[in-house]
Protein backbone atom coordinates (compact mmCIF):
# COMPACT_ATOMS: atom_id res chain seq x y z
CA UNK A 1 0.00 0.00 0.00
CA UNK A 2 2.81 2.44 0.88
CA UNK A 3 5.45 1.07 -1.47
CA UNK A 4 6.41 4.33 -3.14
CA UNK A 5 5.37 6.69 -0.36
CA UNK A 6 8.81 8.00 0.66
CA UNK A 7 9.97 8.22 -2.95
CA UNK A 8 6.96 10.39 -3.67
CA UNK A 9 7.54 12.53 -0.56
CA UNK A 10 11.16 13.18 -1.53
CA UNK A 11 10.10 14.33 -5.01
CA UNK A 12 8.12 17.30 -3.66
CA UNK A 13 11.12 19.56 -2.84
CA UNK A 14 12.47 19.08 -6.36
CA UNK A 15 9.04 19.85 -7.79
CA UNK A 16 8.79 22.98 -5.63
CA UNK A 17 12.24 24.24 -6.69
CA UNK A 18 11.61 23.67 -10.40
CA UNK A 19 8.20 25.34 -10.21
CA UNK A 20 9.65 28.32 -8.36
CA UNK A 21 12.50 28.68 -10.87
CA UNK A 22 10.04 28.46 -13.76
CA UNK A 23 7.89 31.22 -12.30
CA UNK A 24 10.93 33.44 -11.65
CA UNK A 25 12.35 32.90 -15.13
CA UNK A 26 9.04 33.60 -16.85
CA UNK A 27 8.56 36.70 -14.72
CA UNK A 28 12.00 38.25 -15.19
CA UNK A 29 12.77 37.14 -18.74
CA UNK A 30 10.88 40.09 -20.30
CA UNK A 31 13.01 42.48 -18.19
CA UNK A 32 16.30 41.20 -19.63
CA UNK A 33 16.28 43.49 -22.72
CA UNK A 34 15.60 46.49 -20.48
CA UNK A 35 18.76 45.81 -18.49
CA UNK A 36 20.95 46.36 -21.55
CA UNK A 37 20.27 50.10 -21.61
CA UNK A 38 21.87 52.11 -18.77
CA UNK A 39 18.89 54.43 -18.32
CA UNK A 40 16.39 51.65 -17.68
CA UNK A 41 18.93 49.72 -15.63
CA UNK A 42 19.31 52.66 -13.25
CA UNK A 43 15.53 53.11 -13.12
CA UNK A 44 14.88 49.44 -12.32
CA UNK A 45 17.61 49.30 -9.66
CA UNK A 46 16.37 52.49 -8.01
CA UNK A 47 12.80 51.16 -8.10
CA UNK A 48 13.88 47.94 -6.38
CA UNK A 49 15.89 49.79 -3.73
CA UNK A 50 13.11 52.27 -3.01
CA UNK A 51 10.58 49.42 -2.80
CA UNK A 52 12.78 47.58 -0.32
CA UNK A 53 13.19 50.73 1.79
CA UNK A 54 9.44 51.34 1.70
CA UNK A 55 8.67 47.80 2.88
CA UNK A 56 11.34 48.07 5.61
CA UNK A 57 9.98 51.35 6.97
CA UNK A 58 6.39 50.10 6.78
CA UNK A 59 7.19 46.92 8.70
CA UNK A 60 9.20 48.83 11.32
CA UNK A 61 6.30 51.22 11.85
CA UNK A 62 3.75 48.42 12.01
CA UNK A 63 5.79 46.36 14.46
CA UNK A 64 6.87 49.34 16.55
CA UNK A 65 10.55 48.49 16.31
CA UNK A 66 11.82 52.07 16.23
CA UNK A 67 10.61 55.60 15.75
CA UNK A 68 10.95 56.68 12.15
Amino acid sequence: MFDGFWDNVFRYPRYFITTLLGVLLSTFAPLAPLLKRPTTLVAIISLLISGFIFVTFTLRAMLGLSAV
